[in-house]
């Protein structure tokens, strides 16, 4: 079952375009984003005359996922519905958790594997909207040009470097975040077990470097470090994570409890439904690019190749159900969890 809408279809560039604006695009995306609508924490999205308007929090982190969010805010959007939103900005989605939990925040914005791995453990918690949702070419292991590997099976034996995990705790036999359980789904499916490969969790603005460096004989990124190992070391795809069972699978959303759900029902449905007009309006790709071309080292032509996931209009249930139902055969969460039962209404 869905709410309320329908869903929209990715939107891409030409790859071997995107590589000439890898540099680019990785350098000036979260300052772009800040630029179109970051608040100070404390601060409304419209600015004046939002007094006495139901306020919400939304604990956050600039990137192309948060676009509709951001774009919503600077636009005065939810001031329109008779909101008054501050967005707090946040390093990792342990902190945006810690905050929701904690009540300093509202709503937070984290990816779905975060999410179910915290919810196992405090069912407080409840899925409010779907945020970003996968698309071909977004998350990939790539390997150096001359590395010999060119397909999932040249893998074995050698050391993927991968995003340090956020909540979970780091696992060689067990996936420790979204990109890993993806990316050892599409393993199997290619009949490479997950333990035949060694998994090396760094900081993501190391992967790059410690694949140029040879720490590494394979990365696993997502956009945009994909654009710099690109653009900067000539690295192809070995695999794209999100495809085949994962193909589509939804990736983040928007949360909240449901002592909040209890205390600011109104404003919570409110925030919902502009988010995902705000979302609409992203699907096809102009709304996000015209935030992207306002930063200086930016254009219209250079956004215009940003590949793009989905910004879904609708809430994927049997989606968010075969996350859950993933996390729990790989062992990262210890009970099964229905999605439907989790979901603000």
């Amino acid at each position: 079952m869905r709410l309320p809408a329908s869903r929209s279809a990715p939107v891409r560039g030409s790859r071997a375009a995107r590589r000439d604006i890898g540099r680019v695009a990785a350098a000036s995306l979260a300052v772009t984003l800040l630029a179109a609508g970051c608040h100070v924490p404390g601060t409304g999205s419209g600015g004046s005359g939002t007094a006495g308007l139901p306020q919400l929090t939304v604990a956050a982190s600039p990137g192309v996922t948060d676009v509709p969010l951001y774009l919503a805010a600077s636009e005065g959007l939810f001031k329109k519905a008779g909101l008054r939103v501050s967005i707090r900005t946040y390093n990792s989605a342990a902190g945006e958790m810690t905050a929701l939990r904690a009540g300093t925040a509202d709503v937070a914005s984290t990816d779905y594997a975060d999410y179910f791995f915290a919810a196992s453990m405090d069912p407080n918690l409840l899925i409010l909207a779907d945020g970003y949702d996968a698309a071909p070419d977004m998350m990939a292991v790539l390997t150096l040009p001359g590395s010999g590997i060119t397909t999932p099976q040249g893998l074995v034996g050698k050391t993927i470097g991968t995003s340090a995990p956020q909540q979970f705790p780091f696992s060689p036999r067990v996936p420790y975040s979204l990109d890993t359980m993806a990316t050892q789904s599409v393993l199997l499916d290619d009949g490479v077990q997950p333990t035949q490969v060694t998994w090396k969790a760094l900081p993501p603005q190391s992967l790059i470097g410690a694949l140029r460096d040879h720490q590494v004989a394979a990365i696993l990124v997502t956009e945009p470090y994909i654009f710099q190992a690109e653009s900067q070391l000539g690295a192809s795809q070995v695999l794209d994570s999100l495809s085949g069972l994962t193909a589509g699978i939804p990736l983040d959303g928007y949360f909240t409890t449901r002592s909040a759900a209890r205390a600011k029902a109104s404003a919570l449905r409110a925030f919902r439904s502009v988010l995902l007009q705000a979302q609409a309006q992203a699907a096809s790709g102009a709304f996000v690019r015209s935030a992207l071309a306002r930063y200086p080292q930016m254009n219209v032509q250079t956004a215009a190749m940003l590949t793009l996931g989905v910004y879904p209009t609708s809430l994927d249930i049997p989606g968010l159900q075969q996350v859950a139902n993933m996390m729990y055969s790989f062992g990262m969460i210890s009970q099964p969890l229905g999605a439907w039962s989790m979901v603000f209404r």
